[in-house]
């Protein structure tokens, strides 16, 4: 099976969170499983993918020409793809694999993690999505989810779309048992308001 992990690209943030990356590269390898990923040499997304490969997975780094070009990314891997843009990269990362994790990360890796769960949402795929949220990390954005959900601007249904694992462990362990589920309905079924107001 190949794995996804979306993550930061920092070398500045506390050790806690490469902890839980090595981790998870570990378990990674371990499981007999292969990484995607964004392919560069600093972040949780280096440290991930070094302790992927020392467990045995074959690591694919998928990184775009611009960032490349200043020599960030990983020369160790299995298989290196250099794309010209970043949605090529985006593409080529959820065509690969099987299901997605999403470490803590900044703005690209919440992008990622999202566009994955409105692309599930919509059905252009069924495969598991995962937050992993070391330390709290991704409390503030799920609470946010819970408003959205709260106000009627997601279905509650939506909750299955993906889920919350307090450490790599608990991901791997739910990937071992994730079985699809039925598409879910995008649509809200709502009053016509146009029958509404003639009334």
């Amino acid at each position: 099976m190949n794995i996804c992990v979306f993550s930061s690209s920092s070398n500045a943030i506390p050790e806690i969170y490469f902890e839980e990356a090595r981790r998870l590269g570990q378990l990674i390898g371990v499981a007999g499983w292969n990484l995607i990923y964004g392919g560069a040499n600093v972040g949780l997304m280096h440290c991930c993918a070094e302790a992927a490969r020392e467990h045995g997975a074959r690591t694919t780094g998928i990184i775009p020409e611009l960032i490349h070009a200043h020599r960030l990314s990983n020369p160790n891997d299995h298989e290196q793809i250099i794309t010209p843009n970043m949605r090529e990269r985006k593409y080529l990362m959820r065509k690969r694999s099987d299901a997605f994790l999403a470490l803590p990360g900044g703005f690209g890796t919440l992008e990622e993690i999202l566009e994955v769960i409105t692309l599930k949402q919509l059905s252009y795929h069924n495969k598991a999505v995962v937050f992993i949220n070391t330390n709290g990390f991704y409390d503030s954005l799920l609470a946010q989810f819970e408003r959205a959900y709260e106000e009627t601007f997601a279905k509650d249904s939506y909750r299955s779309m993906y889920f919350v694992a307090a450490t790599a462990g608990e991901a791997i362990n739910y990937l071992q048992n994730y079985l699809p589920s039925e598409p879910l309905a995008k649509w809200f079924n709502v009053p016509d308001k146009e029958n509404e107001n003639r009334n």
